[in-house]
This record gives C-alpha cells, sequence and structure tokens, in this order.
C-alpha cells in the first residue's frame, strides 16, 4: 500500500509539472521570473531533466535508507509543494485555477501527507515489536 502512496504522489507531482508548462509556471518561480520568457520556459524545461532524474535513483536506490530517506524527503516536499501554491495563489502570475491544476496539486499533497502517515504507522508498529520483544 506505501508504495502505491508513494507513486501515485510521484505520478502526480510529475504530472502537475505537465501542467505547469501550460501555466507558465516560471513566472512565479524567484529566479527563473527574472529572465527573458524564452530563457525561462527553456530552463524550467532543461532543469526537469536531472531533477526528475536525480528523484528516480534516489527513490529507486538498491539501498534502503536511501530509498526511504528520499521518498520520504520528496512526500514531505509534496505537502510543502501544496502549501507554497495556497500562498502564491494571490500573485498576478498565477494561473493554476483549474479543477485540474488545482486537483493535481491538492492530490501530491495529500497522497504525500499519507505516505507520512504509513510511514510514522509503520515506524510506531516495528518500534513495538522491539520493545515487546525484550
Amino acid at each position: 500500500m506505501k508504495n502505491l502512496i508513494f507513486n501515485l504522489g510521484f505520478a502526480t507531482i510529475i504530472t502537475h509539472e505537465l501542467d505547469a508548462m501550460t501555466q507558465s509556471e516560471w513566472r512565479i518561480l524567484f529566479i527563473l521570473r527574472n529572465l527573458p520568457e524564452k530563457t525561462a520556459s527553456d530552463a524550467f524545461v532543461i532543469l526537469h531533466v536531472p531533477l526528475i532524474a536525480v528523484l528516480l535513483w534516489l527513490t529507486n536506490n538498491k539501498y534502503e535508507i536511501i530509498k526511504n530517506c528520499s521518498r520520504i524527503a520528496l512526500c514531505g516536499f509534496l505537502v510543502i509543494h501544496s502549501e507554497l501554491h495556497k500562498l502564491l495563489e494571490n500573485s498576478p502570475n498565477y494561473t493554476f485555477n483549474s479543477n485540474l491544476s488545482l486537483g493535481l496539486i491538492d492530490s501530491a499533497g495529500l497522497f504525500g501527507f499519507v505516505y507520512l502517515i504509513l510511514v510514522f504507522v509503520s515506524w510506531l508498529r516495528s518500534s513495538d515489536k522491539l520493545l515487546t520483544t525484550n
């Protein structure tokens, strides 16, 4: 169940990034918004290649500690990301107002939150087992 929730969160944020292209999200990002439009949009797209490659490598790493910690970090980001969108919704360049855009942003945050809860519950259960076997 935990893997499914993580994968849904990851897929939702990636799909949000597709939507972010159509919404010109670089216009609200602190560094990119100061660049010329073509440069900013190209940079926005190109920067996603190494970002996604690194995230895929980390969150599917053969070392469990790296995989688990990076999944927790990414899911924490999903929650923070959805809140950042709420903070930016009054910006004049903010265009994520459609049901699709809001659904992707909110769903990613929800999947991240649920994943973190599942990790916490799993951690509590394993801690409980350690305490009761001693």
